[in-house]
């Protein structure tokens, strides 16, 4: 017995001295933490880019169909898409206490968010109403500290209000000031949506995001496919290429695959950081605007940019 406590303690002894000393372990999992978060900064990233196409793409839904065709006809075809896909990999149904997560995800992304956007664009610009929803990572940020009871550092509240006070500071210059019934909507989409964000961020720790998603928009298919069947027959429709084009990427891009990998960057990196990286969104939807729409670039843009970026690099920096 004692030669085989003694060879025991000799393997402890040998095993855990390189790690008092710093050396093979803490470097084993010091590159595994930081290959996460990029690959977790890359996901949420990749949900920015497709986000940031969602206002041009209803622009040019809205060319052939009306709002709430528009809102119902994306969410079908997704939850078409998402349902499949959980059929295929014989996915379970969550346990009963992801349920009210997924209902407010249901209600905020897949409902919320694209009805009162849909309507704000039919009497706001796509880049007016980008700029509005660039305030969209303070208020994931604020729902998901009280929600989770995280606390970011007072340097992360810092640059995020730095970001929303430019964000605030180009609406209202280019709205000339007066906030219209287009501002009070997406203010309002702002709001559901942050739920949304920040629910399908905490379940995207327990479940993978394209679940969260998928079963978020299976949920709420028996309202979907009515309010599609109503919208259908009461607005008018002109299928044209724009409009075809819009509807789809809208399913697939934005409601989908979209969220997939932005949920997943979330639980990577954690809410609060990926939150802020849609600062960026506005911007680049911005850039899809002239390009897409032959919309001006409004001349306080490239500023816009550059204070909201800097901002962003502070924000992924900080510590919460």
């Amino acid at each position: 017995m004692r030669d085989n406590d003694s060879a025991t303690a000799t393997v402890a002894i040998a095993v855990n001295a390189p790690a008092a000393a710093g050396q093979a372990i803490p470097t084993a999992a010091a590159p595994a933490r930081g290959t996460l978060a990029s690959r977790g900064a890359l996901l949420a990233a990749l949900g920015v880019a497709a986000f940031s196409l969602t206002f041009p793409a209803t622009a040019w839904a809205l060319e052939g169909m009306g709002p709430w065709t528009v809102v119902m006809l994306r969410s079908v075809l997704a939850a078409v898409l998402a349902g499949g896909a959980l059929a295929v990999f014989r996915v379970r149904l969550p346990e009963r206490r992801h349920w009210a997560g997924i209902a407010v995800v249901a209600g905020g992304v897949v409902l919320g968010f694209p009805l009162l956007t849909t309507l704000a664009l039919q009497t706001s610009t796509t880049s007016h109403a980008a700029v509005v929803v660039g305030l969209l990572p303070l208020t994931t940020a604020a729902y998901s500290a009280v929600r989770t009871g995280a606390r970011p550092s007072r340097t992360f509240w810092v640059a995020s209000m730095a970001g929303a006070a430019v964000v605030i500071g180009f609406a209202v210059q280019q709205s000339g000031g007066a906030p219209g019934r287009g501002d009070l909507l997406l203010f309002a989409a702002l709001l559901v949506c942050a739920a949304g964000y920040a629910e399908g961020g905490r379940l995207a720790r327990h479940l993978p995001g394209w679940q969260v998603i998928g079963w978020a928009l299976v949920l709420a298919l028996p309202v979907t496919v009515a309010g599609a069947a109503v919208a259908l027959s009461t607005e008018p429709l002109r299928l044209t290429a724009h409009a075809i084009g819009g509807v789809l990427w809208l399913a697939t891009g934005s409601t989908f695959l979209g969220m997939v990998a932005w949920y997943r960057g979330m639980a990577a990196i954690g809410i609060h950081k990926a939150s802020q990286l849609q600062l960026a969104q506005p911007l680049l939807t911005l850039v899809w605007s002239v390009l897409l729409l032959g919309e001006r670039l409004p001349p306080a843009a490239p500023a816009a940019a550059l204070a909201v970026l800097a901002c962003i690099a502070v924000t992924q920096r900080s510590r919460g």
